[in-house]
């Protein structure tokens, strides 16, 4: 592990390395403190709470996460520098844990700057932070899992467009996998265990759990075993292109 600390650290610098990072950031910030104020009605609803501020998150890392995660392998492969990365005296687990563990804590950083927000709910009203904590923890999850995909997109092909558009649509999938539109596909043929199946797999049924306050182990580990899953896949598919 100490080897993906080393990635890790590189690859996080990276991102501050380039004006991307604080253009990504100020992005995020803007369209978050957009989505809550205007479109979630934050002052109009007149409750101590930041549920109109997770609530439109699922849907800003549908776009915004895809964005961070397309560079990670995409790029290596096609400035020629993945075999390079390869070569080195680190192992494929070390380069796939270091390079997605960089880019969750970038998606972090970028969240803990929407402090403000909670700042604001706290000076207008007092609110359960027990529950914004659960909130702030249940978003990082989250976008950790999006970020998981799209690792595994983005080491399916060297160009960033085509991992970012991949990305999109199978996070949107998950997204809106518990949707009554994407249910009824199945509703008429499916026996109601794969419905339950298919639902349990909704980005939105865990997050907007833990987004309430209720810490369910299993919402966590939902998480947790899509992260992990995903960058094993990304593994393999790393694997098999560098047996190519």
């Amino acid at each position: 592990m100490q080897k993906a600390g080393i990635i890790f650290k590189r690859e996080l610098g990276g991102y501050f390395a380039t004006p991307l990072a604080y253009v990504f950031i100020v992005i995020f910030l803007m369209l978050t403190a957009v989505f809550t104020f205007y479109l979630g009605g934050f002052y109009e609803r007149r409750q101590a709470d930041l549920m109109p501020f997770f609530q439109f998150h699922p849907w800003l890392y549908l776009f915004l996460i895809p964005a961070i995660s397309m560079r990670l392998w995409a790029e290596e492969r096609k400035s020629g520098t993945l075999e390079l990365l390869l070569t080195l005296p680190v192992s494929l687990k070390d380069a796939v844990i270091g390079k997605f563990m960089a880019a969750w804590v970038f998606a972090g950083i970028a969240l803990l700057l929407t402090f403000p927000i909670w700042l604001t709910v706290n000076y207008l009203g007092d609110p359960d932070n027990g529950v914004i904590l659960a909130g702030y923890l249940g978003s990082w999850l989250m976008a950790g899992t999006f970020l998981a995909i799209g690792s595994c997109m983005s080491a399916a092909t060297s160009n960033q467009v085509i991992a970012f558009i991949f990305t999109v649509v199978v996070c949107f999938l998950f997204v809106v996998a518990g949707f009554p539109l994407v249910l009824d596909a199945f509703r008429d043929w499916a026996p109601l265990g794969l419905l339950d199946a298919v639902a349990g797999l909704s980005f939105l049924a865990h997050f907007e759990s833990i987004s309430k306050g209720v810490l369910d182990l299993r919402d966590v580990m939902y998480f947790i075993i899509m992260i992990a899953a995903w960058l094993l896949a990304t593994a393999v598919v790393i694997d098999m292109k560098k047996a190519d």
